[in-house]
């Protein structure tokens, strides 16, 4: 087997233990290379006991040299850290939670920036591991009610080394989920620092003013933990904190109604299957890949559930910014047929729905929205277009096609 560039073999070890000799002697031995040929007799004499220590002493040399390797990486020493990115960020402290947000009128509502984030990693290591992740994807995107999505970030990360005895972990994890190969990746991966900077630039906070970082509840410790790390490795003092996107969506509810969604809903809604398909939503490698899991495309999809529930309700027009193009064109449809994938569970839900689950339908069942002028007991109405709207993997361009024959029938 080839030897690792960068490493050392037992048997370079010991001509470098034989070198003084070999000089000594008078030979003409300037280094390694040139004692090769002079020690390669005296290599064969060695017991098989005294080939291991230096087998031993090859090992050790090698995970020493890694860590370092690791450690210079880490410091970005190709990439230093500008002056203006070593400046603090407002205290965490500072920070409210969701629910103690305060907003004047339904207008700071509307008005109001908000950034979606997620890190993927290439799986969870155990808790002993000091490595819990080893982030390999960021994406995030800047949303506000009344423009939609507003930009979006995405990089590739460069991982660190996996722990030893976990790369097939971690690989298989990634095969599982988002894909993306730890080595051998053809796309560019950035680094810790650069991806820091500029997240920091592309949220650009006003002077004071902190910038409102949500994810999902599930995937906060995750995203909090990369964040700290890639903060600590590359010496920036302050990374931005994070908030549940659940929360967000309640506390924009009881603004509007004084009431709020029960928050298994929100999660359930936020789960929905209905943009995985769509067009512009994840990042082109998985796009091109067909692969699902995206950290881009699960900003954009919170953006689009938000959107779909809670514009109607600020009265804010839907454009190609709050949804994919072709699911805000379904929303002037008049069509309010549905494809229901399970009759049986879908006829069994409809018995059984009640109260404010009639309003807040879950992404997991395969349930229609229909418009009402009556009250329900929350207060809520999350009719948007007036149609059906169809929750499952993989047809949304059926419905499409489905809506336009429909329409092709009435013409």
């Amino acid at each position: 087997m080839a030897q690792r560039k960068g490493s050392r073999s037992p048997y370079c070890l010991f001509v470098c233990d034989q070198l003084p000799e070999l000089q000594r002697r008078g030979l003409p031995v300037t280094g390694v290379v040139d004692a090769v040929p002079y020690c390669s007799e005296a290599w064969a004499l060695l017991t098989k006991e005294e080939k291991m220590v230096y087998a031993e002493k090859a090992r050790k040399w090698n995970v020493k040299k890694r860590s370092q390797k690791t450690a210079e990486q880490m410091r970005n020493l190709a990439h230093p850290v500008p002056a203006h990115l070593t400046m603090k960020m407002p205290s965490a402290t500072s920070l409210p939670d969701a629910s103690a947000m305060s907003w004047k009128n339904n207008q700071a509502v509307v008005t109001d920036i908000f950034y979606f984030l997620n890190i993927y990693s290439h799986g969870k290591l155990p808790s002993h591991c000091e490595q819990r992740f080893l982030p390999c994807e960021i994406g995030c995107v800047k949303y506000s009610l009344q423009d939609g999505i507003m930009a979006d970030f995405h990089h590739f990360i460069d991982p660190e080394v996996p722990p030893r005895g976990f790369r097939y972990h971690c690989q298989a994890a990634s095969d599982a989920t988002h894909k993306i190969p730890i080595s051998g990746f053809h796309l560019l991966r950035t680094c810790y620092a650069v991806v820091l900077q500029e997240l920091l630039e592309f949220v650009q906070p006003a002077r004071g003013v902190r910038p409102h970082f949500y994810c999902r509840s599930n995937d906060r410790f995750r995203i909090n933990w990369c964040l700290r790390r890639m903060a600590s490795l590359t010496g920036i003092e302050s990374h931005p904190e994070l908030l549940a996107v659940e929360d967000l969506v309640i506390e924009l509810y009881r603004k509007k109604y004084q009431k709020e969604p029960s928050k298994n809903w929100v999660c359930r809604e936020l789960d929905a299957f209905l943009w995985d398909f769509s067009s512009n939503t994840r990042c082109k490698w998985h796009e091109e890949n067909d692969i699902l899991c995206c950290a881009l495309a699960s900003c954009k999809k919170i953006a689009y559930c938000i959107s779909k529930s809670l514009a109607n309700v600020y009265g804010v027009s839907l454009t190609a910014a709050h949804l994919p193009l072709q699911d805000s064109d379904c929303g002037k449809s008049t069509n309010t047929k549905m494809v229901v994938l399970d009759a049986a569970r879908f006829q069994k839900m409809k018995a059984e729905g009640s109260g404010c689950d009639r309003h807040f339908t879950s992404p997991s069942q395969d349930q229609e929205f229909v418009p009402s002028n009556c009250d329900s007991p929350c207060g809520v109405k999350t009719s948007l277009y007036g149609i059906s709207t169809m929750r499952g993997r993989g047809i949304t361009r059926l419905l499409k096609s489905a809506s336009d024959l429909s329409k092709s029938f009435s013409n």
